[in-house]
C-alpha cells in the first residue's frame, strides 16, 4: 500500500514528536480532519517505545504514522533529525502501516507559545508540550494532505469539488 492509497481511505493517523527522553503522540479523528493530543511516552528504550507506538497504532486502527523530523533552516537533516530518522526506520520495520516523515520545524515552539498564551503553569507546560507539539505536527500534515487531495484531478477529467 502506498502513502497515497492510505490517505484515500478512512482511518486514524498517529503523529509522533520524538525526543531523546519523551515522545509526544497525537491522533486524528477517523476522517483525518482534526488532531488531538493523546499522550507522552517516556522513552526508556527504543524497543519499549516502539512497542507502545505499534500497540497504539493497532488500538486506534491507525492507517498511517507521521514522524516529525527536524530539518535545518537550509532543509538538511540536523543531527537530531538523523537520530529520529533512524527511529522512524525502526518503526517502519515494525508498524505494519506506512510511516511518513514530516518536517516538524517549529512545532515545539508553536506548542510552547500556545501553552504560554493559555497561561499554563511551567510544570503543566512541561507535561503537555510534547503531545501538543505532536498535535500541531499532525494538524499541519492533515492540512497539507487535504490541499494535495484538492489539487488532484478527478478520474473523469473534471475538477474535484472541495467538500
Amino acid at each position: 500500500m502506498t502513502s497515497d492509497d492510505a490517505s484515500a481511505g478512512a482511518g486514524r493517523i498517529l503523529a509522533l514528536d520524538v525526543g531523546d527522553r519523551r515522545i509526544g503522540v497525537a491522533v486524528s479523528d477517523p476522517l483525518g480532519l482534526t488532531a488531538q493530543p493523546l499522550e507522552v511516552i517516556e522513552r526508556e528504550s527504543d524497543r519499549a517505545a516502539l512497542g507502545r507506538i505499534v500497540q497504539m497504532a493497532r488500538d486506534y486502527g491507525a492507517r498511517e504514522i507521521v514522524v516529525g523530523i527536524p530539518y535545518s533552516a537550509r532543509g538538511g537533516l540536523t543531527q537530531q533529525g538523523e537520530k529520529i530518522a533512524r527511529f522512524a526506520d525502526k518503526l517502519a520495520a515494525r508498524a505494519g502501516v506506512p510511516v511518513v516523515r514530516w518536517d516538524e520545524r517549529h512545532t515545539t515552539l508553536t506548542a510552547e507559545r500556545v501553552l504560554l498564551a493559555a497561561d499554563v503553569s511551567r510544570e503543566k507546560r512541561k507535561r503537555a508540550r510534547d503531545k501538543l507539539a505532536a498535535a500541531v505536527l499532525l494538524q499541519d500534515y492533515l492540512a497539507a494532505r487535504k490541499q494535495r487531495e484538492g489539487e488532484r484531478p478527478a478520474e473523469n477529467g473534471q475538477a474535484q469539488a472541495h467538500r
